[in-house]
C-alpha cells in the first residue's frame, strides 16, 4: 500500500474540520450546557447528539470485534461510500473500478464528485478474478469497490480473490459486507489490522431490521477513520437513530432468530420459484434476496405490481436480462408473491 499522505486528497489533508464547544470539553465534569445556541426546553431532543455516537460505538464495537478507533458510523452506509470518494479521490483526476453489476451507489457517488467509474464484468458464474481488476488499474486509481455478497446478484465473491485484491492494490479497496450476516463466508473486518488499505462497510438495514433508522459502518484503520470523522457533517447520526440503536443492540439474539428464520424462508421460497413454468433459472444465494430469470421479466414484473407486489426489476442490469431480485418476506408476503405469480398467464 501507498503511504496513506499519498492516497488522500491534498485539501483534505490540509483541512481544519469544524469543532464544536461540546467536543473540546469533552471529559470535563460539565453541568451547565450554554455553548450551542439550544433551546433549554424540550429535553432530550433540545441537545445535539454526541458527533462521534461514543456510547453506541462502545457497544457496536464489541459487537463487531473491532476498537471503537476502527469504527465510523453514518448515515446509512451511502454517507460512508460518498466519503470514501470526498477523502481519497480528486475530481476530475482519479479514478475507482468496480465490478459489474453491483451496488448502484458506487457509480452514482462517483459521477457527483466528477470520478472516473471503470466496470470491471462478472463472469457468468458472477466471478471476477483479482487479475481482472487489479489490470483495470492506473497510476490514478485510488479506489476498487466489491460488494460481497453482492447485489444484484447475492453471491459471495470468491474470498481468496477479494485477498489478492487487497494484497496486489496499492491503494484502497472497499468490500461491503452489507449482506455478511446471511452469509456462511468469513467476513474481512476481522483482518483490519493486516489490511492497512481496507475498508469494510457494514449497515443495519438489513439482518437488523432497522432500514429506517438509516444507519451505516465503515470499518478501517484508526488513521481512515480519522480522516472520515474529519470530513462528515457535524451531527450525522441523530439522536433518535443512535437510542434505537442501543435498543437493539441490546437484544441479539432476536436478531439471530430473524436470520435463521429469514434463511429458512429463501430456502422454500427458492425451491417454490423453481418449480413455477414461468421461470427460467434460480441463481445460488448468500444474501437476503436471490436472483431469478424468468421468461418474460418485465411482463411478469408488470402483472406483480398490478396485483400490489412490488420486487426488484433487474431486466436492464448488465448480466441480469429477463431477471428481477426477490427480497425473502415474511411467510404472508411470501405466499402472497407465489399466488400473485400463479396467476400469470403469458
Amino acid at each position: 500500500m501507498k503511504e496513506l499522505e499519498q492516497l488522500v486528497r491534498g485539501n483534505i489533508l490540509r483541512l481544519t474540520p469544524y469543532s464544536s464547544a461540546r467536543v473540546e470539553s469533552s471529559g470535563a465534569k460539565v453541568r451547565v450546557l450554554l455553548d450551542a445556541n439550544e433551546s433549554p426546553y424540550n429535553s432530550p431532543l433540545n441537545r445535539y447528539p454526541d458527533p462521534l455516537q461514543r456510547k453506541l460505538k462502545n457497544v457496536l464495537a464489541k459487537v463487531k470485534g473491532v476498537a471503537e478507533e476502527n469504527l465510523f458510523l453514518g448515515n446509512g452506509s451511502d454517507e460512508a461510500i460518498d466519503l470514501v470518494y470526498r477523502v481519497f479521490c480528486e475530481p476530475g483526476r482519479d479514478n475507482v473500478v468496480a465490478i459489474d453489476p453491483t451496488y448502484g451507489m458506487y457509480g452514482v457517488c462517483a459521477d457527483i464528485n466528477n470520478v472516473e467509474y471503470r466496470r470491471v464484468s462478472l463472469d457468468e458464474r458472477f466471478q471476477v478474478k483479482a487479475e481482472s481488476l487489479l489490470s483495470a488499474t492506473d497510476a490514478h486509481t485510488k479506489v476498487i469497490w466489491i460488494c460481497s455478497p453482492n447485489n444484484p446478484t447475492g453471491n459471495n465473491i470468491d474470498r481468496d480473490e477479494v485477498g489478492r485484491v487487497i494484497d496486489g492494490f496499492e491503494g484502497i479497496v472497499v468490500v461491503d459486507e452489507a449482506y455478511s450476516d446471511f452469509s456462511s463466508q468469513k467476513t474481512f473486518r476481522s483482518e483490519l489490522s493486516t489490511h492497512p488499505n481496507l475498508i469494510v462497510l457494514n449497515t443495519m438495514s438489513n439482518s437488523w431490521g432497522c432500514a429506517a433508522l438509516r444507519l451505516g459502518m465503515a470499518l478501517a484503520s484508526a488513521e481512515i477513520i480519522a480522516l472520515f470523522n474529519k470530513v462528515k457533517n457535524p451531527y450525522n447520526v441523530n439522536l433518535l437513530t443512535q437510542d434505537k440503536a442501543l435498543e437493539m443492540l441490546a437484544d441479539p439474539f432476536k436478531v439471530d432468530n430473524w436470520v435463521r428464520t429469514v434463511l429458512q424462508s429463501r430456502g422454500m421460497l427458492m425451491e417454490a420459484f423453481e418449480r413455477l413454468p414461468i421461470c427460467r433459472q434460480v441463481f445460488p444465494t448468500d444474501a437476503n434476496f436471490f436472483l431469478a430469470r424468468m421468461t418474460d421479466a418485465q411482463a411478469v414484473y408488470d402483472h406483480l405490481v398490478e396485483n400490489g407486489v412490488v420486487v426488484g426489476n433487474c431486466a436492464q442490469v448488465r448480466l441480469c436480462n429477463d431477471c428481477f431480485r426477490v427480497t425473502i418476506g415474511s411467510r404472508t408476503e411470501n405466499q402472497t408473491l407465489m399466488a400473485v405469480l400463479r396467476t400469470y398467464h403469458s
